[in-house]
Formats: C-alpha cells, structure tokens, sequence
C-alpha cells in the first residue's frame, strides 16, 4: 500500500497495515494478528480507530478474535498468510524477539536463579509466578530479565553481590501499582521468605534496605550497592527509540484500568520526577551507556 490510504473508519494510512486469518486458538474463538510494517503510533491509532481494544495490544501486535476480521479488512488491513505476516513485522524491526517476551523466560531465569541461590528452587519459582502474572505487562519477567542483565554489564569484570541480584529478583515481587508501597510490601516479602530460607540476617536486611531504595532510586554517595541496582532498574530509559516506544506500551497497559487523562498526568510527573534526578545514573558505566539517550527519551516524552 503506497502513500495514504483512507479506510471505511476514515483513519487515513501512511503504511500498511497487515491481518493474518484467524487461526490462533484462545479463550473460545481464535484471533489474527494485526500488525504494522513501519510504525507503533500508527498501529494504535489504527486499532483505536477500527475500535480495538488497548488491553488486545501484545508488544508489537494487536490479537483480534475471528468476528473481527472482516471489519478490519474492510477498515484497510491487508490479509496476509500467518508467514508473511511474520515476515514483515521482522522486517520493520518491530518485533520483539522471542527472549523478551514473558512466558518465554522461565528456563533462563530459573537458570540465573539457581546459580545466585542454590537450594532454594521453591522460592524461585514462587518469585517467577508472581512476576508472570498475566496483568503485567512492563513489571513483568523481561523487566526482571533486563534487570539482571544490566547487572551484569554494570559488575564486569566482577559478578554482582549476592544480596545486589536477590533485591533484584524481589525488588517488584508484589506489583499493584502503587509507588512507594509496592516496594514496601516487596522488602517484607524479602524479609519473610529469605529468612525462612535461612540466608544470614545481615544479607536478608541488606536484601530488603536494597529493594525500598527502588521506591526512590537516590542511593547515599558511596553506597555502591544500591547505585548497582538503581542504575540497573532505570536502563530501560537508555533505551533506543524502538524499545523505549515498546516501554510506554507496556507501562500504559499496566495502568490500563486508569483513564487516559488520570494516566497522562500521572505519568508526566513520574517523568518530571525522573528529569529532576541528579544524578538521573551513579554509576560512570552506567551515564556512558544509557544517560545521554535517557535524557533524550524522557524530555521527548514529556514534550
């Protein structure tokens, strides 16, 4: 579809739009995939246009069950065979490749678990559950997943602290929304399940104090740990422009029961909040590798 292309719904399109058949068995009916092949801002208005739900919005498609494929056709989708479909979301680069899609992350991070603490397989798999949860979208385990991982780049050449990654795996444990309590509730589940696993009581308490700094993410000059973990928490903000976008995606599904007025303002002060810290990273690694381009993500989004 070249140039602009005016649907049934009067959405006019500057690239296209693409729906596979409705094959994909959930729920008691089967969904399509709806797709773009250049623009997440186009996919929403799109979808919102053809009144798709935000909630069907899955990272980098739309799943729409079969008694919509018509309309949607109708509206200027282009139906698509399944392997085309794939096709030219991977070349839009779009898609989210599959080590960062939720569900998909349970034998790597189980992996990473029982390499930090060993024994202890039980907890591990109740933290997984908890941040598998189906209604997270952003505090989910490809947040987890990146958390640990930015750890990593930030350590070398030496592994992160025990007590630095367990906060990192309890840091968003409990996850209802609510700043400030979250990680409150998150440090006592920290507390309450390492000391039943027997971890020493200076390691359970350091695990814990880590954890409530995420509410806050300024730890004192000098505490290393806490900058570790803060600078690790936030990468996300240094992300490229792609990943960034798929980041407000998910944070906006997380507050998907909050209207679009109620999460604009809320969301421009958490990004006021985040402009206004200085420093925004501790770390020297951590300002060369993400602070230009945070900067950068969150004044835009704020414009």
């Amino acid at each position: 579809m070249a140039g602009n292309w005016e649907g049934s719904h009067g959405y006019t399109l500057a690239m296209a739009i693409y729906l596979d058949p409705p094959l994909w068995p959930a729920h008691g009916t089967v969904f399509s995939h709806l797709v773009s092949d250049s623009s997440l801002d186009e996919l929403h208005a799109f979808a919102a246009a053809a009144g798709v739900p935000g909630r069907a919005f899955d990272g980098d498609h739309y799943d729409v069950p079969e008694r919509r494929y018509n309309d949607l056709v109708s509206a200027g989708a282009i139906p698509v065979e399944a392997r085309i479909l794939v096709r030219k979301l991977i070349a839009s680069g779009l898609r989210i490749p599959a080590r960062e899609r939720s569900k998909a992350l349970t034998v790597p991070l189980m992996e990473r678990w029982n390499s930090t603490y060993p024994g202890h397989e039980e907890l591990g798999l109740e933290l997984l559950e908890r941040w598998g949860e189906e209604r997270r979208k952003y505090h989910s385990r490809t947040h987890l997943l990146a958390v640990l991982e930015a750890l990593d780049v930030l350590a070398e050449p030496e592994q992160p602290a025990r007590t630095v990654v367990l906060a990192a795996w309890f840091h968003d444990a409990v996850y209802e929304g609510v700043a400030g309590k979250d990680e409150e509730e998150s440090a006592r589940l920290a507390e309450e399940r390492l000391t039943a696993a027997g971890l020493a009581p200076h390691e359970v308490a350091e695990v814990a104090r880590l954890v409530r700094l995420t509410a806050t993410h300024s730890p004192k000059t000098g505490d290393y740990a806490g900058a570790l973990l803060c600078d690790a928490d936030l990468s996300v903000l240094g992300g490229d422009p792609q990943s960034y976008a798929r980041y407000l995606a998910a944070v906006r599904e997380d507050y998907a029961h909050v209207s679009d007025e109620d999460f604009a303002n809320g969301r421009a002060a958490v990004v006021r909040q985040l402009l206004r810290l200085d420093p925004l990273f501790h770390g020297e690694r951590a300002k060369a590798l993400w602070l230009t381009a945070a900067r950068r993500n969150l004044t835009g989004e704020l414009g």
